[in-house]
């Protein structure tokens, strides 16, 4: 994919006068540059808001952390995690108890890729019943006995016990991280920064005008890029200039911007993505929709390489365990290699606004870890792991060396 990141010289091909205030924030024949943090501000309020991205993001983390909390988790339980309804007492926050959000109804819904494609939207969330019912059907009486091929268990990794099914697979891990592509990048990418979304009904009207949402300092289309920005940086310490503390904020897509932006041939990308964000969100103010959707281009891009090349990084780090004669330490990696590839089908070609890997796509590469072999990681070839790498890495303008790299 072709990178349309503004650089600093066609940045200064335009002009922006003030990021002090919306009202203020000039308008120039349309043209705009991003401002120095993400701050939009309407009279004397903020018009940024976010709140359900972060309260997603921390629901998540409780329910991926319960997934090994043997002592008082079941089945139900973390169906109820997934699924909460408000006022149930489901987390260990009361303000995520009183919520009304939950994962499941964010999972795979995007406008573009499931608006009029229910039945995978359906499968994709019983993927995710799916890793409950397993870990706690299978992993959970077995989690004193040592795991063998075909036989769910515990291992040993190093100071740290992992646990894993009869094929390698650490649910936890492939839950954790399916869940960053099917909520988090899929929401973002597909449904937030669509166009379709953006401009729905009178939204670009009422933005042209300032017209707020009802009781808001916001108008639609500002909320809805701000949400877009939230499933990245809503737990930030400190969201107006979040890449301070990039990679520390969450364990979903802000850590992995994090570690990828720490490998030297991606270290521009967590600056890429978020001046985007910022230049996309001023755009909005200064109503240029052109520019608007350039920058949801370079985020869906940059976003999507992130994926591809975390989940190639820790198919490269098992493979390298295995070669050293370390196979069950590398199940860990490869577990959650198999999220990020199950991610993949939540990516997007920034040129064509298509999906990079089509669900067939996906399942063939998943196929490939887990059933190559009858007993799956436990049996899994390094030319194996090497054929996956390079079938992601082929959808993207950097090599397999370049993603495993730990430089």
């Amino acid at each position: 994919m072709k990178s349309l990141f503004l650089t600093g010289s066609l940045v200064a091909t335009l002009f922006f006068v003030s990021c002090s205030s919306d009202d203020d924030q000039a308008i120039v024949q349309n043209t705009v540059e991003a401002p120095v943090t993400y701050k939009f501000i309407r009279g004397s309020e903020s018009t940024v808001s976010f709140d359900g991205q972060t309260t997603r993001i921390l629901m998540a983390a409780e329910t991926a952390s319960a997934f090994t909390d043997f002592d008082t988790t079941t089945q139900v339980s973390l169906l109820a995690m997934f699924n909460h309804q408000a006022g149930d007492n489901d987390f260990s926050d009361v303000s995520l108890n009183a919520s009304d959000k939950n994962l499941r109804s964010k999972t795979a819904v995007s406008y573009d890729y499931f608006g009029t494609n229910a039945t995978e939207s359906a499968q994709i969330k019983a993927t995710f019943d799916g890793y409950i019912s397993s870990q706690t059907n299978e992993v959970f009486p077995n989690r004193m006995m040592v795991a063998s091929p075909g036989v769910a268990g515990q291992i040993a990794d190093g100071s740290r016990t992992r646990y894993i099914s009869g094929k390698g697979l650490e649910y936890s891990q492939a839950f954790a991280k399916s869940l960053l592509g099917a909520l988090i990048a899929d929401q973002m990418l597909n449904n937030y920064l669509s166009a379709t979304v953006l401009d729905e009904g009178d939204n670009r009207q009422n933005n042209d005008n300032g017209i707020t949402e009802e009781n808001k300092p916001y108008t639609t289309m500002e909320h809805k890029w701000d949400e877009a920005y939230g499933y990245l940086y809503g737990t930030s310490a400190n969201p107006e200039n979040p890449n301070l503390t990039i990679g520390e904020d969450d364990k979903f897509l802000n850590e992995y911007v994090g570690a990828v932006n720490g490998n030297a041939d991606f270290a521009t990308i967590a600056a890429e993505i978020w001046n985007a964000f910022k230049m996309g969100r001023a755009a909005i103010v200064a109503k240029n929709y052109e520019v608007r959707d350039e920058q949801a281009s370079i985020i869906r891009e940059k976003v999507s390489t992130v994926i591809a090349a975390r989940g190639i990084f820790y198919l490269q780090i098992g493979k390298n365990q295995i070669v050293d004669g370390n196979r069950e330490g590398a199940f860990h990696a490869l577990s959650e290699a198999y999220g990020f590839v199950y991610s993949l089908r939540f990516t997007r070609n920034s040129e064509s606004a298509t999906p990079l890997f089509t669900r067939a796509e996906v399942d063939t590469l998943l196929n490939m870890l887990m059933n190559s072999s009858d007993n799956g990681y436990w049996e899994i070839t390094t030319e194996t792991l090497d054929a996956v790498s390079e079938a992601m890495a082929a959808k993207f303008n950097f090599t397999v060396a370049q993603a495993a790299s730990n430089d």
